[in-house]
């Protein structure tokens, strides 16, 4: 059997621009709007209908608490979720909000930016010259188009354009790369009477907390009055991998029901199921490796960096990859992630911003979550910018530079970069 084809055509070029952003999640909107900012003609391309990433696609709609609301993304809180807002930075939220009205709220911030959107546009390779990408090939609803720009940045989630591009990377943990399961979102809506229970074939029973798929009950109720926001599905498998997708998907919403079910006859017996997020919620798949990778002890003992870009408290949580009813959670007292962290070493115009950043299992459990995923995405966009002025590598990038352009943006970090040398 054939191993394999070549695949050669003529690609029109649809568009250029001085910064082009692969995925439409946290750190992509982010890295638009904070290129822009910066003057720079700016295009992102997001492979389905809605910008957001999880926090809209798969109803991840609660920000997890990262002890610096600041920058991009205190500017969404404080535009969207003003009730939220605190007086200062250096304080903890996590706020419940509607996943609808973040897709328009994005929307409406980019193109009051200047941004230029592309939706159903799918990255599907690099056009490469030496050290340096000059296009990516995408698929639209017109076919197979090119965009050429002078700076690229994957927030893909995925490192999508970075590995086909050849960037190295790793997946999931040490040992045998098993990754983080994923999760289906839902939500349950109070009718105010005893509902129906409805359990389709092929869906478990389950009768106690044991019997969950992840042995515990975790869901918000601050949201919508009498809506329940619930995160109890487990489905092991690499979200990045074909099979693993084919197979989880199916099981997801089996899980669903069954959930649904068990609330219904553990106090929740007038909710019905209200809305199912579109697709199921990945964790973790691919790290590129950067020029530094983010550790566990970096975690642990809250290092500090020269290069800060992003800050967070959020602590270590690791769904059992295993697929089990365990999760590893462990308190962290607040940590810097580095600029190097976001850049491959072997092309001098490619950013990783968002959850491929390079960072270990460990690590990458605490760094995952979307708020730290906009801080990213807003320094990467700047340095996308000043890689453009000052005709250099993303790798030379100065970080003097970026930090007070950072604070222009209204980005403030809770200490000063690290003292401890060599950081």
């Amino acid at each position: 059997m054939q191993a394999g084809y070549r695949f050669e055509q003529e690609v029109p070029l649809y568009a250029e621009s001085d910064v082009i952003v692969l995925g439409g999640g946290p750190a992509g909107t982010a890295a638009a709007v904070s290129a822009a900012r910066c003057g720079k003609k700016v295009m992102l391309l997001e492979k389905s209908a809605q910008l957001g990433g999880m926090g809209t696609l798969a109803n991840v709609s609660v920000f997890m608490p990262v002890g610096n609301v600041t920058g991009f993304y205190r500017e969404l809180i404080s535009e969207m979720l003003a009730a939220y807002l605190p007086p200062g930075h250096d304080e903890s939220i996590a706020p419940q909000y509607s996943p609808f009205l973040l897709r328009h709220y994005l929307n409406e911030k980019l193109h009051k930016e200047g941004v230029a959107v592309c939706l159903h546009t799918e990255f599907i390779g690099t056009i490469k010259d030496g050290d340096s990408i000059q296009a990516v090939i995408t698929s639209t609803r017109e076919g197979l188009r090119a965009f050429r720009a002078k700076q690229f940045i994957d927030c893909t989630g995925d490192a999508r354009a970075a590995i086909e591009a050849g960037v190295p990377y790793t997946s999931g943990r040490d040992g045998d790369g098993m990754t983080q399961p994923m999760t289906l979102m839902f939500t349950m809506q109070d009718t105010g009477k005893p509902v129906l229970r409805q359990l389709p074939e092929g869906c478990e029973i389950y009768n106690e907390v044991e019997d969950l798929p992840q042995g515990r009950r975790l869901y918000w109720e601050q949201g919508a009055e009498g809506s329940l926001l619930v995160n109890m599905s487990r489905v092991k498998g690499n979200g990045a991998r074909i099979d693993d997708m084919n197979r989880a998907e199916p099981e997801a919403l089996r899980q669903v029901f069954s959930i649904v079910d068990y609330l219904q006859r553990s106090g929740y017996e007038t909710y019905a199921l209200a809305h199912v997020a579109a697709q199921t919620g990945v964790r973790e798949t691919n790290q590129i490796v950067g020029l530094y990778t983010l550790t566990e002890e970096d975690i642990l003992k809250g290092h500090r960096f020269e290069d800060v870009v992003a800050q967070t408290t959020y602590e270590i949580d690791i769904h059992n990859p295993d697929g089990r009813r365990t999760t590893d959670i462990r308190r962290i007292d607040g940590y810097d992630v580095p600029y190097r962290c976001m850049v491959p070493e072997q092309y001098g115009n490619l950013l990783v911003a968002g959850r491929a950043i390079s960072a270990t299992h460990v690590a990458m459990s605490s760094m995952r979550v979307q708020a730290t995923c906009y801080a990213l995405g807003q320094a990467a966009g700047i340095a996308a910018s000043l890689a453009i002025e000052k005709s250099c590598s993303f790798r030379d990038v100065p970080i003097p530079a970026l930090h007070a352009i950072l604070a222009e943006q209204q980005a403030v970090f809770k200490k000063p970069a690290a003292e401890q040398a060599g950081r």
